[in-house]
């Protein structure tokens, strides 16, 4: 079963301490050895986001971010291939986002038969 696991960093501050580049590097190497890993990226700088909301009647607005009010940042996300939720709690625990202040939030993924 497939489950996108949802890292969320908190919205550093200085001073506050976050997984190094080289947690990141062994985690995502463990990720695609194991054979689980289908896909996952790590987003830009939220200043590089642009938000659009149609209306009702079809009109589009535009705004570039930053513009989340919230203290937890989406930063990056992974889908992996396991057998069940327990396997993927399992992964999202081992992964350095869940460190320090972060979560990893895991949702299964719907397949659709068309």
């Amino acid at each position: 079963m497939k489950y996108m696991l949802l890292i969320y960093s908190p919205d550093t501050t200085e001073g506050a301490e976050e997984a190094s580049f080289e947690e990141w590097v062994t985690y995502d190497k463990t990720v695609r050895e194991s054979g689980v890993w289908v896909s996952g990226e790590s987003l830009a700088d939220l200043t590089t986001a642009t938000k659009v909301q149609v209306s009702g009647t079809g009109e589009r607005t535009i705004t570039d971010g930053p513009f989340a009010e919230t203290r937890e940042l989406l930063g990056g996300y992974y889908v992996i291939d396991v057998p069940d939720l327990d396997v993927a709690l399992d992964w999202a625990a081992r992964c350095p986002g869940a460190l320090y202040g972060g979560t990893v939030v895991v949702r299964p993924v719907a397949e659709f038969d068309f």
